[in-house]
């Protein structure tokens, strides 16, 4: 599972934007700087995210871009979808069916249980973090995730078997 370089420059973007909630605006080329990318991959990345309603633009000299909603009542899941889509889709299926018309391992796959489940987890976590979370500082947010998804000292049970 890897997320996109659009992805995550879409959402580093986003949070630049956030950090400075509600009295800034960041320009195109602020926002260049700050996250080292070239002011055209910016310009595309806040233009998709403000296409997707999460931020709003101002022309002129003291323009630039906002954010659209308060940061907590913007979820991670809904940017990532904007900047991507999620990592497993059922349509999944039928772009990985080999040379033949219909999956193999159609009517019983364990591994599209797998994929399945792995959405779900993700989706979890990602519903239930908002923009304001991610303006937190990586010592807060790595507490924070903890509480939220509770690891066993990253211990892996065994496998069955």
């Amino acid at each position: 599972m890897k997320l996109t370089a659009q992805e995550e420059y879409g959402l580093r973007c986003l949070v630049q934007v956030g950090k400075g909630w509600p009295e800034a605006s960041l320009t195109i080329p602020e926002v260049s700087k700050r996250e080292g990318i070239s002011a055209h991959h910016a310009a595309k990345l806040l233009q998709i995210l403000r296409q997707g309603g999460f931020l709003k633009s101002v022309r002129g000299q003291t323009g630039g871009y906002s954010l659209a909603s308060p940061p907590d009542k913007i979820s991670v899941r809904d940017v990532l979808a904007l900047l991507g889509g999620r990592f497993y889709e059922d349509e999944f299926c039928q772009g990985h069916k080999g040379r033949v018309r219909i999956c193999t391992h159609s009517t019983d796959c364990a591994i599209r249980s797998l994929w399945r489940s792995i959405q779900t987890a993700v989706d979890d976590v990602l519903a239930r973090t908002t923009l304001k979370d991610l303006l937190r500082n990586e010592v807060e947010m790595s507490s924070w995730l903890e509480e939220l998804v509770p690891l066993e000292a990253g211990v892996m049970p065994p496998p069955a078997g």
